[in-house]
């Protein structure tokens, strides 16, 4: 059963959502403050995010802007009146995958919701932990890839992409979500920066031969173990 947290200070929003969610199966609460939101993510990481932008204590964008530090494959949700272009480009940049405007359907948010479940790995990993990968190891936290005696240091960014690579292990990593997520936006100067960090990954795996990052033709990569 999936967990979904909303963070929504409008105490009737935040129960109609809640008992939406949860009548179509769903394992959904509800925090009213950003800093309380952010600490109940940290320490159990929901498989999605449901987060307004105007919150007491910290404010949506930034809560999601903290989050991507340590749970990058985060779905994250914004529901929020600021409807204006300028804000819609803010949710993005700070690390959204999707934007729902105030007044919205219960239909339309179910389906969203659905819908980013669908494209996204189970439960993030947290950064602190070291993921074995074939023959290697992978620490997020150090940015260090290791195999046997051999260590070898990643970027931010190639750490980044491989922990997403590797939350969607044998399934596709949609290529627009992971642009908008680590660089911000999918215009083709970032799609082309992704493929040069996806192509030095595949270098620094190639002595397993049983690790593989494929291209999805028109939706993304698949990294297979």
């Amino acid at each position: 059963m999936a967990q979904l947290l909303v963070l929504e200070d409008e105490p009737a929003l935040a129960r109609l959502v809640v008992d939406a969610l949860t009548r179509v199966g769903y394992a959904a609460t509800a925090c009213a403050d950003g800093r309380a939101g952010l600490r109940a993510c940290q320490q159990h990481p929901p498989d999605l995010l449901l987060v307004d932008v105007m919150l007491p204590g910290l404010d949506g964008f930034a809560v999601v802007r903290a989050l991507r530090q340590t749970l990058p494959g985060l779905p994250v949700l914004f529901l929020t009146a600021r409807s204006a272009p300028a804000d819609v480009v803010q949710g993005f940049e700070a690390g959204g995958n999707d934007y729902l405007k105030k007044p919205f359907s219960l239909d339309e948010l179910l389906v969203r919701v659905r819908e980013l479940l669908r494209r996204q790995p189970p439960a993030p990993a947290a950064l602190g932990e070291c993921l074995a990968l074939g023959q290697f190891e992978f620490s997020p936290r150090r940015q260090e890839l290791r195999r046997g005696e051999s260590v070898v240091g990643l970027s931010a960014r190639e750490s980044e992409l491989l922990l997403l690579l590797v939350q969607y292990r044998n399934g596709v990593l949609d290529r627009r979500a992971a642009l908008r997520q680590l660089w911000g936006d999918d215009s083709f100067f970032a799609a082309r920066s992704m493929d040069v960090y996806i192509s030095r990954l595949r270098k620094l795996l190639r002595p397993d031969p049983t690790l593989e990052i494929l291209n999805v033709r028109g939706v993304g990569y698949k990294l297979i173990t």
